[in-house]
Order: structure tokens, then sequence, then C-alpha cells
């Protein structure tokens, strides 16, 4: 039984609580004081033994209570110590002050290799002495970032230290939370065009497939949503996804970006080296954005990586090794530069095992208006303002606009609109087209708005605009309804209404 004995402190009284268990014989094998307690542990003490202790301990000047215990304060902590460093998935040691290892967590021990008991009072090279917070350090033949916490004794001299040792890959996954939080699945991908749900089918049929990815498509159609949500829906889902984009970086610093560099390996480098995505993103998937843009040194380097999955970092000696998912994306021929001499045909083939085509935004004009509805109550949320509505005329603009910065362009005109224009409605001056010069019919639909009489008739100017748009690709009237999701009447009775392919 374990015992609470509560007192008022003064001097001696410790011993003599002591010298009354030793006249009973009682076999004390634990004992913690903290004043005002003294903490007892006695294995032979029962329920009837602790009420008659209970009345001679009273007897002692001072003593004010004797208490049961589920558990001596001691024993709790080190319970609890020992939980929180077996939970810690990352390898943490407490070594004295002359670098001898006293406490070592459960991932240190597997990390090092050796039997706890072997680990413990053992000195390890390389974790102490100059060894500093930041610097990159070796424990059981695998790197690690050293994290470094100095013990001080109460007079300021140094105890020991915590040592957290952190491994590059489980640092991208707090990174890649940290950055994707919220990225979302195919969910969203916005749009509900034919083209879009295509796309989306296919994408959820290549994303559990463990093969290089190569998205194609023009700047600003979504890539990079494309290749979250294709993350998303692989077993690789819970580990990180890291971007580079190849077209943003000098070599130099792509090079560094991608493969990490080690120690000393250029003016200015950190002292431990630094990991790079390859390691940061291992277990997860790696999005190359603009791989068009890659010098020919990296993708020879790119190469070598996705023969076997090994790399060197910049300046380094060791052959590091990294499992994860290539996804890339470009929004230019690859095989014209191949046969240009500006891309290496060999890395286009380990590239293009799977291939997505995202669509322009001039290719799917069903889903201009939903998505223009969606920018809008995003951006009247992010600036605090009351939501207005599209009018019929700027609607006919957005829909006759020829999109060349495709969703992004569309969501950069939206929000522009909303911050200058504080009417109700948004009409077609409030739209900046900049980036790409409007068509006639967008320019007519923005000049229309002063000489629309009623709604009716600016939605017929809209459908006449859809459909004279829409005819050129779809001649045929069951084409067009198809595409257009409703009925062949529908349409022959609408292209009769405004004379569309008549004669």
């Amino acid at each position: 039984m374990r015992i609470d004995v509560f007192f008022t402190d003064r001097v001696g009284i410790a011993q003599e609580i002591l010298a009354t268990l030793a006249q009973r014989a009682l076999d004390v094998s634990a004992v913690e004081v903290e004043p005002p307690h003294v903490y007892l542990e006695a294995p032979a003490l029962d329920a009837q033994g602790l009420e008659q202790l209970r009345g001679e301990l009273l007897g002692v000047a001072g003593v004010q209570s004797v208490d049961a215990v589920a558990m001596l304060p001691g024993a709790r902590r080190r319970l609890y110590l020992d939980a929180l460093l077996a939970a810690q998935g990352d390898p943490v040691l407490a070594v004295d002050a002359a670098g001898v290892v006293v406490v070592a967590n459960a991932a240190a021990v597997s990390a090092s290799g050796r039997a706890e008991a072997a680990l413990i009072g053992q000195s390890l090279p390389g974790l102490t002495g100059e060894a500093r917070s930041g610097s990159e350090v070796q424990l059981g033949g695998q790197s690690f970032l050293l994290e470094s916490v100095a013990l001080h004794e109460a007079g300021g001299a140094v105890a020991g230290a915590v040592l957290t040792l952190h491994a590059p890959h489980r640092l991208g996954e707090r990174l890649s939370a940290l950055r994707n939080h919220g990225a979302g699945g195919f969910e969203a991908i916005l749009g509900d065009s034919p083209a879009i749900r295509q796309l989306k089918q296919r994408a959820a049929r290549m994303a559990p497939v463990d093969a290089p990815l190569l998205i194609r498509g023009e700047t600003g159609t979504g890539k990079e949503l494309i290749a979250h949500a294709c993350h998303a829906g692989s077993r690789r889902k819970e580990q990180p996804f890291f971007a580079l984009n190849c077209a943003a970086l000098p070599e130099s610093l792509a090079e560094s970006e991608l493969f990490g560099y080690a120690g000393g390996a250029f003016t200015g480098a950190l002292r431990g080296g630094k990991p790079g995505l390859l390691e940061l993103a291992d277990g997860g998937t790696l999005f190359l954005d603009e791989v068009g843009e890659m010098s020919a040194y990296l993708q020879a380097k790119l190469l070598r990586f996705l023969n076997d999955g090994s790399f060197r970092r910049v300046g380094g000696e060791r052959e590091l090794k990294a499992d994860l998912r290539i996804v890339s994306a470009t929004h230019r021929s690859l095989e014209d530069m191949v046969a240009a001499g500006t891309f290496r045909q060999d890395l286009l083939f380990r590239l293009d095992v799977l291939q997505l085509q995202v669509p322009p935004l001039r290719d799917r004009m069903e889903d201009i208006l939903p998505l223009a509805q969606v920018f809008l109550e995003r951006a009247c949320a992010q600036i605090g303002r009351p939501r207005p509505r599209i009018g019929a005329a700027a609607a006919a603009a957005l829909l006759a606009h020829p999109w060349t910065g495709n969703v992004r362009q569309l969501q950069n005109v939206i929000f522009r609109a909303v911050t200058l224009s504080e009417a109700p409605v948004i009409e077609p001056v409030d739209l900046e087209f900049v980036g790409s010069a409007p068509t006639p019919a967008a320019s007519a639909a923005a000049m229309a708005v002063e000489t629309v009489v009623s709604l009716e008739d600016a939605v017929a100017g809209f459908e006449r605009t859809l459909l004279q748009r829409l005819h050129r690709d779809y001649p045929s009237t069951r084409k067009l309804a198809e595409r257009l999701q409703t009925s062949h009447s529908a349409i022959a009775v609408r292209l009769r209404k405004y004379g569309i392919g008549a004669g």
C-alpha cells in the first residue's frame, strides 16, 4: 500500500515518521519526501494495518493526516515521462555534461541500432562537442538535424543537454501539413462541364497508380490543383506534398532546393547542410511545375534519380535514397523541345508515363459563370463587402472573352471588379481584362450595357452569343444539345429563333 503523510514542517519530523514505521517492522520499499508530505510505499500494509498505523502517526507532533494514494508522485512522473518520450516519433536523448547518454526514447534506441542497455551510459560521437542546433548529425548511419537544449544546475553550470534529432522526411511532413492545409482533393477542382468531368474521371483513375504523371495545359488552368488532387487520391496521401516551380529559380538555386546541399558546399551555405525537397518529400509526392524550363544539367540529375531513386546533395559525397512520386507539369510542347534539342527525350519518356490534359477555359464555356460566382463569393468574403450580382451584360462579356490567362485570369478579373466597384450590380465597365485583348463580341457586350431594355433582352443576347460561338464547333443540333446538356428540340427551337445555321 502507498500512503501520504501530510504534516506541518519542522526539523526531524520525517525521521520520526520513519521511526514509527520501523517500530512496527514494516518493510518500506520507497520513500519520497516533498514537504509538507512524506510518501511511503509499504507492500505488506493492508487496510486494517493502515487504521492502526494512522492512529500512531497522528500521535507524532505535526502530523495532520494519513491517507492511501494510488501512486507515489515520483513514480507517476516517471510513468508520464516514459509515455511522453515513447510518444515522440523523433529520437530524443538526454546526455550529461560529458556527453554520456542518460535517457533515450524508443525512437532513439531504434535509430541507433543498439539495445537500450547498450545505448545508456555510452558517449555518441558527433552528437556532442561542437554539434549545435541546426547542424546535421549521424546516428545509426542516418542523417538527422540536431536540436539541442542545454540543462543547467541551480548555480548555472551546464549539467547536460536534451538532444532531439529530426529526420528530413519528418520535417517534410510538418512543413507539408502547414503549406498544404486545406488543399483538398478532386472536390476542389471547380466546374461541371463535360470536359472537366472527363478530366476528373481520368485523373481519379490515375491517382492511385504509383507512376510518374505529366500534366499538360496552358498557364492558369489549375495544373497544381490537379496535382494536389492526385496526391490526395493516392496511397501517399498521408505523406508530404511539395512543389517546385522550375521556371522561378536560376539553375544553382533550383539544384540546391531540389537536391539539398552538404555543409560548406558554397559561400553562405548552412554549416550543417540542408536537405532538399527530395528528402523532405520522401514517401510522398514532388510536383515539378514548368518542368520544361529545367536546365540540361538538372535534367540529367533528375533523370538519374528517376532511374534508381538515388542522388547526392550539392557538394556531398554520400549517396542518398528517396521514395517518392514525381508529378510534373508544363504548358510547353516537350516533344517540340526534344526536336529542338532543349529537352532530353529519355527524361520525357520517364516523366510521361501517365498523362493528363487540362482544358483551357475557352473550351468549357459553361463553367465560366459558375466559376465567376465562386470567385465573387470568395472576393466579397475576403474584402468584407456585400455580395453584388453579375449583370446580364457583364455575363455576356465574360462569356465572349478569350481568357488567354484561363481560370487564374478570370479570378483576377472578378477580384478587381469586386474591389474597385461598390455598385450592387457588376457591369461590363467594371471588368478590366488585363493581359489579353477582348474579342469584338466582348467589346460589343461591354458597350451594350446602356442599350439593354430589359432582362429578357439581355438574356436573349447572351443566349444568341453563346449559340453562335458554340455552333461553329458543334454544327449538328444533336451534338450542340449534348454539349449544353439540354434536349435536341430545345436547341433546334433556339437556333431557328436566332437564325443560326440557316441557309
